[in-house]
């Protein structure tokens, strides 16, 4: 029988703290979405090619990858309060250089610094957040920004789209300006300053070997789908210097202990090795769908771009209908919420398998509601999952690496299903290519079972670890 856990009210301080630290989150959320819609205009603009362009798309990432790891020394060396504020000081000062970037050279160098500060931001929010809420409220609390960073890449295409489309490029930057400073002034008043550790030392070796081995695997995957000639140069050797580096950083964590900058012995604790595997499968899922969905409305329904991402929105509205999910998951835990969410997801990616150009719109609309709402409910509840086991000193070490494995995954998926698409079509027909290619998507989403066979059956009563805010 399933332990049923009292749910202890969130309280206004620590909604109040969730809705101040989500304003800043919005920025690097949506920005990526809405620059991928304005990187034609810039293309045209700036007089670049095809090739070039992505590298305002690549800098971003590679730059956000090798900060994240940083990020859990330096909550605890500078208090995740002082390092909030600097992701967004950091992230505000990249945005507003794009918008004045004079020629391609330098949009890309400040779409780095964008990265930076969104490398800064995301694992600290998360950080701030599960040290107010302890394990009995995670859920709940997480519940406000998973939401948000389900509908983002979602609602980022159409507002990406309308800024295009009504006028220049470099809005998309300027309107991430107000975002910053409005959450830096919220930050200011609201979020509460955490001791800091002065003495705290940073593992440098590990550092650099985890940055630059994630951002060479994201380099590679980003790479991966590209008809490309020199492949072994552009994929296969960061593809297997990433897995050296990272191999090299287990064996240098596990040698350094409790003093390492991501300690891997944190993924002893079973509730946060099962979510970080379910949470890379479900990235896999949820961002290798967010490149193939809209790709299929626009060639095989003849769709415009704005008008698949409105149609992609429809997963935005079945995110919003899981709002309820944190209480379940604060009550009973978190493997009920995943295996249904993860099985639904599958059966609603099922008919695109056998779409035409005829499939009925409101079939594949009840499709993308189902889809977008059990995704966003396995998110939520794994999340929120894996951080119950971990103390008060292993949270801003589990939020890097969160962060780290959504990233993964997402470039894990985008890539695999458009090598699909791609070599598939290529011999049997574009439309043979995309269902092959959503096969492969229910496939990936069926793997994240195995994970959920080890998430705990029920939730920690005490929630000792962790500070509260009341």
């Amino acid at each position: 029988m399933v332990e049923r856990t009292r749910l202890e009210p969130l309280g206004r301080p620590l909604i109040r703290l969730a809705l101040v630290v989500i304003v800043g989150g919005v920025a690097p959320l949506v920005d990526t979405t809405v620059v991928n819609v304005a990187l034609h205009a810039i293309s045209a603009d700036l007089q670049v090619g095809t090739d070039a362009i992505q590298w305002v798309a690549t800098a971003y990432l590679l730059a956000l990858a090798v900060t994240v790891p940083v990020t859990a020394w330096a909550s605890d060396r500078f208090g995740a309060k002082r390092l909030w504020i600097a992701g967004l000081a950091l992230f505000l000062t990249g945005s507003g250089l794009c918008a004045l970037a004079w020629n391609f050279g330098s949009l890309v160098v400040f779409r780095a610094v964008q990265g930076f500060g969104a490398g800064v931001m995301l694992p600290v929010l998360q950080t701030i957040l599960v040290r107010a809420a302890g394990p009995t409220r995670t859920g709940r609390v997480l519940t406000i920004v998973m939401l948000v960073s389900t509908i983002a890449p979602i609602a980022g295409p159409l507002v990406g789209g309308a800024i295009v489309n009504s006028d220049s490029w470099r809005w998309v930057f300027v309107i991430n300006l107000p975002i910053c400073v409005a959450a830096i002034l919220l930050a200011l008043n609201f979020v509460p300053r955490a001791p800091a550790q002065p003495d705290k030392r940073l593992d440098l070796p590990g550092v650099l070997l985890l940055g630059i081995g994630t951002a060479a695997l994201l380099y590679a995957l980003s790479d991966a789908a590209a008809d490309s000639g020199d492949a072994v140069i552009r994929i296969w050797t960061p593809l297997v210097a990433g897995v050296a580096l990272t191999i090299g950083f287990i064996a240098w964590s596990l040698a350094r202990g409790t003093r390492a900058a991501i300690p891997v012995r944190i993924f002893a604790h079973k509730a946060f090795s099962s979510a970080t595997a379910t949470l890379f499968l479900t990235g896999v899922a949820l961002y290798g769908a967010l490149f193939l969905i809209p790709l299929y409305f626009q060639q095989q329904r003849e769709m415009s771009a704005l008008a698949a991402g409105t149609v992609l929105a429809l997963q935005g509205v079945g995110s919003l209908l899981t709002r309820w999910v944190g209480g379940v998951v604060d009550r009973l835990g978190a493997r009920l919420i995943t295996v249904v969410g993860v099985i639904l997801c599958a059966a609603a990616t099922l008919p695109f398998t056998i779409a035409t150009a005829q499939t009925s719109w409101v079939l594949l609309g009840i499709a993308l509601i189902v889809r977008g709402g059990a995704l966003s409910a396995v998110n939520i509840a794994i999340t929120a999952d894996a951080f119950t086991e971990l103390s008060r000193e292993q949270v801003p070490a589990g939020s890097a690496v969160v962060r780290l494995v959504q990233q993964l995954g997402g470039a894990a998926g985008t890539a695999l299903l458009a090598t699909v698409v791609t070599g598939v079509s290529a011999t049997a027909g574009t439309v043979t290519g995309f269902h092959a290619a959503f096969l492969w998507s229910i496939g990936l989403t069926v793997a994240a079972l195995i994970p959920c066979i080890f998430i705990p059956a029920s939730r920690p009563t005490e929630p000792a670890a962790h500070t509260r805010t009341r």
